[in-house]
């Protein structure tokens, strides 16, 4: 697998923090640890924002938009549940940061749900409030951004 940019290496060192031994010894980058249908969701999305990514491909589009609204500064784990099987996990975890347009403060908590198959991220289901981030960036990512 080539080596793909890391659009959030805080986060990928949080998943590898998070999961361990669970995902491929080799995925180093967020891109790299899902797999190639990898389904991203986030049901709490506001008005405007992109409620549902389909494939790494598309992953890997879609990560620059986020990565220009907001400035992670750092993330930290709060608790990870892995079931018996190893195929899903649930984490909770915070981030500490800001908008890069409004220079507001984006301090989220999250809960994400994660399924796994053969190492790899299948399935990410990333619950948050919507309310932070509408309050750090002025407006929402527009269609053509995506």
């Amino acid at each position: 697998m080539s080596r793909l940019i890391d659009q959030f290496p805080s986060l990928s060192s949080l998943l590898r923090e998070a999961l361990g031994d669970k995902l491929a010894p080799n995925a180093q980058t967020l891109l790299e640890m899902c797999s190639e249908d990898v389904v991203f969701e986030f049901p709490y999305h506001p008005p405007g924002f992109q409620e549902r990514v389909e494939g790494r491909t598309a992953l890997e589009a879609y990560l620059p938009t986020v990565s220009k609204l907001i400035s992670i500064e750092s993330m930290t784990l709060n608790h990870a549940f892995i079931s018996a099987e190893g195929d899903m996990a649930a984490i909770e975890f915070s981030c500490k940061g800001h908008s890069r347009e409004t220079n507001a403060r984006y301090d989220q908590d999250y809960i994400s749900i994660i399924e796994l198959k053969e190492g790899r991220i299948a399935r990410y289901r990333d619950y948050w409030n919507p309310l932070v981030v509408l309050s750090a960036v002025e407006s929402a990512p527009s269609a053509d951004n995506r």
